[in-house]
This record gives C-alpha cells, structure tokens and sequence, in this order.
C-alpha cells in the first residue's frame, strides 16, 4: 500500500504557531525514518490554529533535514500567488532537493472575506484557474515567454479536485488528489480515467485518495480521537477561524452542553468520513477504498489533540506500506 502524509501544522491549546510548525519538521524526519515516501504540507492564510502558511518555505526546511522522503505542497492556492512565482518557488526547491519536489497545486481562495482581500483576490472569474495553471506550467518546463530560474527539471505537478480539478487533471494529462464528497462519486472518478490524456510526465490515471485516519486500541477510542479536529472544523463556520485543537475530553464536555442538535448531528457525520478504527478495521477499510476509487496512494491527514496518538497512527500506517 502506498501511503503519503498531510501535515497542516496545526496547534493545540496552549501551544504557539512556532512549537506546532517545528514539530511538523520533527513529524517529517520521523516519517522518512519509518519508510514513508511522500509528506506533504499546506497553505492555509490567517487562519488561527493552522501554522503554515508558506508550504515552499517550510518544505525547504523539512528537506534539511531529510535524504531522500519526498516532500509535496498540498497544496499552493493558485489564486493567491501569481504563476511566475508559483513556478520559482518550486524549480528552487527542486534546485535543493533534486528528485524530491512534489507540486501540489489547488484553487481555493482565502478562507474568509478579510483574507481575500488582504491577499487581492475576491472572486475567482471563469476560466481563470486553468489559465493559471496552464502559466504555472508553461514556466516550470521552459515554454513561456520568459525563462525563470534556477533552469532545472520541474518538479511533477499534482491537482487538488477542487475548481474542477478532476477533470482538468484529465484533460491535461496530470495526476489527481480527491477527497470529501468526490470520494463518494464513482462518476467523476470515471470520467477522470475515461477522460485521461496520457502526458509525458503521467502516461496513466493516477489517483491520490486524501482524508483523516486515526488508530487505537478500539473503534470506539478511535473516533473520539477524532472529535478534536471535527469540533473545529465545525465551529469555523460559525466563528470564521479554525481553533486550536482541544483535548478529547473538553470537546466531549462542548458537545453535551450545545444546544444545537444539528452541530452534534454534523460533528458524527465528519467523523463518519474519516477512517478510524482498530488497527485491522483501518487496514481493511484503507484497501477497500484504494479498490473501489481505483487510486493508487493514500493521503492521510492525522490530526489529533495528543500527538502520541498522532505517534501511533503514523507508525501503524507505515507498517501497511509496501
């Protein structure tokens, strides 16, 4: 099984943006230390309780202190950066860790209203994106009308399916990164393999699964160690901001005291889309979901309060590699 890690940088209670990005660092020469082939980081702008916001910048810091894992934006939001940039950042990167560099790209803008604007990017117009994409990788592989430096072999690009991205992926010969609700559409999956145009860097469909596993010692413990992370991405919506995460049992004690059955109800369904489980039901689960969506790696996202179970998950993943 081939299984990739996602690191958003993300903070617990009490705990600074720079503690939560340097274990980041420390996570990624522990995945290279248990065999992991690929670890991926975030861009998340302004957003409390997320640490990274310069996925190039903190990849170049993870390769310092790696051989040979390699290491993947997942992803850089094209509507944030202009293409000249994006294409610099990652041909740099490749200049310092040749072989290694994975471009992850996506399309999402800033995650609230104050956001967007401070980055100068409000809305984002029809056909804007894919042209985008298209100058990204024109000046990766030399065929602008300038020619960025360092002059190296661009790194592969990945498309976050987001913005159409599925079928842009298809139509332009890349491999793709699904998660959420496409995880649950065999349609799109499809038309992705029957729509694929082979291209020199990706002759095949390729399809990376994304989403969040945790192991524990029962199903039971296993989902709550979820609760953490589902809690906050549920507020946000209602506060504008991703908090820190909290331990287990404070989040358990907010749940019993809400008074919107709607917010409990929401909090079981994220849960429900995560993998989570003993350490046989995840193993089970990860390979019926490779089979059904016929993708090729998983991109497993462990976000917990306690790190130790972070730990734990990340050492049980390994051992399903192969």
């Amino acid at each position: 099984m081939r299984i990739s890690l996602l690191d958003r940088s993300r903070t617990r209670s009490g705990e600074t943006d720079a503690e939560a990005v340097l274990t980041t660092v420390q996570r990624a020469v522990r995945a290279e230390e248990l065999g992991f082939g690929r670890f991926w980081t975030a861009e998340h702008h302004a957003v409390p309780g997320i640490a990274s916001a310069a996925p190039t910048v903190l990849l170049s810091a993870i390769g310092a202190r790696t051989r040979d894992i390699r290491l993947g934006t997942g992803g850089i939001m094209v509507p944030n950066h202009r293409p000249v940039v994006i294409a610099e950042q990652a041909l740099l990167l490749e200049s310092l860790y040749p072989g290694r560099i994975d471009l992850g790209l996506g399309g999402s803008l800033g995650f609230t209203a104050p956001v967007r604007r401070a980055l100068g990017r409000t809305i984002l117009r029809e056909g804007e994106y894919v042209d985008e994409i298209d100058q990204v990788r024109s000046y990766l592989e030399g065929r602008a009308e300038i020619t960025v430096r360092p002059r190296v072999e661009p790194p592969p690009v990945f498309l976050l399916a987001i913005q159409g991205g599925l079928t842009l992926a298809a139509e332009r010969g890349l491999p793709a990164v699904i998660g959420g609700p496409l995880l649950q559409d065999p349609a799109a999956i499809d038309a992705y393999v029957e729509n694929f145009r082979p291209s020199p860097t990706t002759p095949a469909p390729y399809l990376v699964v994304s989403l969040d596993v945790v192991v524990a010692e029962t199903t039971e413990r296993a989902r709550e160690l979820l609760l953490p992370e589902a809690w906050a991405y549920l507020d946000s919506r209602d506060v504008g901001e991703f908090r820190p995460l909290q331990p287990v049992e404070e989040v358990r004690r907010l749940l019993r005291d809400t008074a919107s059955t709607k917010k409990r109800t929401a909090v079981d369904s994220w849960v429900a889309t995560a993998v989570a489980g003993t350490p046989d039901e995840v193993a089970t689960s990860l390979a019926h979901l490779l089979e059904r969506t016929g993708a090729s790696e998983v991109l497993a996202s462990v976000s917990t309060y306690d790190r130790s179970d972070v730990r734990v998950t990340d050492e049980f993943l390994a051992s399903l590699l192969g």
